[in-house]
């Protein structure tokens, strides 16, 4: 959209907010780069450059804004919708791969050589992997300089710089101040914090409706690994460098978000994971316009607008509970998988009492005795295949994932038929297109709408919908009374 300028203008001017994460607004005569939506006045057009990543205003020159701090604007939903090689690296680089395994190891996960994706994302980003890791370092040392009271060589490190030097530097460089400074603009609020807990709002595209999107999280809590407390849904997460525990609200401008890490290297890596659960770089609008487009939807869209699809934190661990959860209630699908947790979860601590373990990993599973499952003999079969081939790496499910070819995968294993590999697709690996026809509650839902209720009929109705059918698929869930639709008390 960056390269759109008569666009770009209308929408700094009007301070539109939806464009956030969109592009970003270098201005030639003070050296500083903003969020569209930036409180102070806009520039003359002639005084504006636009850059379609922070990143790019970075390598240019440019400082952030230190009102606006675009810094923290929404990520770009285009990375959410897409599944080329540029949008698999930009997933991959926000979940911290360039900062563990270097630019090799994230061309080694995307199957490309370092010189085709270096000059992808240079071509559409405007920087390449190094520097929009950079980038990404340096908003996590904002973010730990001003919410915690860690000492500064302490946050280098934790960023993801190689040195207290380079961090001072690139501080220096990005937010025209030295840390010291940064943290003594900083809100006085931030200095009660509770020690080991890092507070922060995570940004949204208004609007969200909260109540389907907390409602499926709390409704479906594995005992020990979830729960609902205190208006915030708590969850344990595994992470590269140890674990870590989530507090997460929902307010009406921005996610409350409480991060109790083992290892502060993990903030970068939780963070993104915390966004990619509650689907917060989703683009509500594009959805909703396209999808009150139908007149069976509209209603609905009217009725609760900003719906988002519930995802994961962790793909492995959502695929076997998908297993789990194959043609019993959800409150059996919970059963079954708090068995497995006490059984082969690594136990945590939690200050605040109630979450117990992580979440096994398919490694932890490996050696599950088949026999100790109380389920019917075909899915025993369906999940240990499942856990095998994920142990060995013969299956892969993350953030780079290739959607289609993912799909056929899953399809191709033993008891894994639409809806499995569909639901997967929807919340474990983000694909905004996935359906599910042979949902009995999406059945019901378009009976009840006059919808065509049968499969095939259904899919053939729903092409109108693309490529938003998973939050089509919200709005459906959303007519039927069930706990999942309702935000908990």
């Amino acid at each position: 959209m960056h390269t759109e300028t008569e666009r770009c203008v209308r929408a700094v001017q009007s301070k539109d907010a939806r464009f956030d994460g969109w592009f970003y607004t270098a201005v030639l005569t003070t050296g500083i780069y903003c969020r569209p939506s930036c409180p102070a006045v806009p520039p003359k057009p002639e005084h504006m450059v636009f850059h379609p990543s922070a990143a790019a205003c970075q390598q240019a020159g440019f400082r952030a804004c230190k009102r606006c701090r675009p810094d923290t604007s929404p990520g770009s939903p285009e990375w959410n919708v897409r599944a080329d090689l540029v949008a698999r690296a930009m997933r991959l680089i926000a979940d911290g791969v360039v900062d563990r395994e270097g630019v090799t190891g994230l061309a080694a996960r995307l199957g490309y050589s370092t010189r085709q994706i270096e000059r992808q994302l240079l071509a559409e980003l405007g920087a390449g992997p190094l520097a929009l890791a950079r980038a990404q370092r340096a908003q996590t040392a904002r973010l730990l300089v001003e919410t915690t009271g860690l000492p500064m060589a302490d946050v280098a490190f934790a960023a993801g710089f190689s040195s207290v030097r380079t961090f001072n530097d690139t501080v220096r460089e990005v937010f025209a101040l030295s840390p010291s400074e940064l943290r003594a603009r900083a809100p006085k609020h931030a200095a009660a914090a509770t020690p080991g807990v890092i507070t922060l709002r995570l940004p949204f595209r208004a609007p969200l409706h909260p109540d389907n999107l907390f409602g499926h999280l709390a409704a479906t809590a594995v005992p020990g690994v979830e729960e609902w407390r205190d208006g915030a849904y708590r969850r344990t997460l595994r992470l590269p460098y140890g674990h870590g525990i989530v507090a997460l609200a929902p307010r009406p401008d921005h996610i409350a978000c409480r991060l109790a890490l083992s290892d502060p290297r993990d903030l970068t890596v939780a963070i993104s994971r915390c966004r990619r659960l509650l689907d917060l770089d989703a683009d509500p609008v594009a959805v909703d316009e396209q999808l009150r487009a139908d007149p069976a939807l509209a209603p609905l869209v009217d009725k609760a607008p900003g719906r988002r699809v519930p995802r994961t934190v962790d793909e492995a661990e959502f695929a076997v509970r998908a297993v789990l959860g194959q043609q019993v209630s959800t409150a059996a699908a919970r059963t079954h998988a708090a068995r497995l947790v006490t059984a082969h979860g690594t136990p945590v601590d939690d200050p605040e009492g109630g979450l117990t373990h992580l979440f096994p990993a398919p490694e932890e599973l490996a050696a599950l005795d088949p026999d100790a499952l109380a389920m019917p003999r075909t899915r025993r079969t369906t999940l240990t295949t499942l856990v095998r081939r994920l142990a060995d790496g013969d299956l892969r499910l993350g953030a780079d994932s290739d959607w289609p070819e993912t799909r056929a995968a899953l399809l191709a294993l033993p008891g894994f038929g639409p809806w499995t590999a569909d639901v997967i697709a929807m919340r474990a690996l983000g694909d905004p297109d996935a359906f599910l026809p042979t949902d009995l509650g999406v059945r019901r839902a378009a009976q009840a709408l006059g919808l065509p209720s049968t499969p095939s009929a259904l899919t053939t109705r729903a092409a109108a919908w693309r490529p938003w059918r998973a939050y089509a698929v919200q709005y459906l869930w959303a007519t039927d009374d069930h706990p999942i639709n309702v935000l908990p008390a």
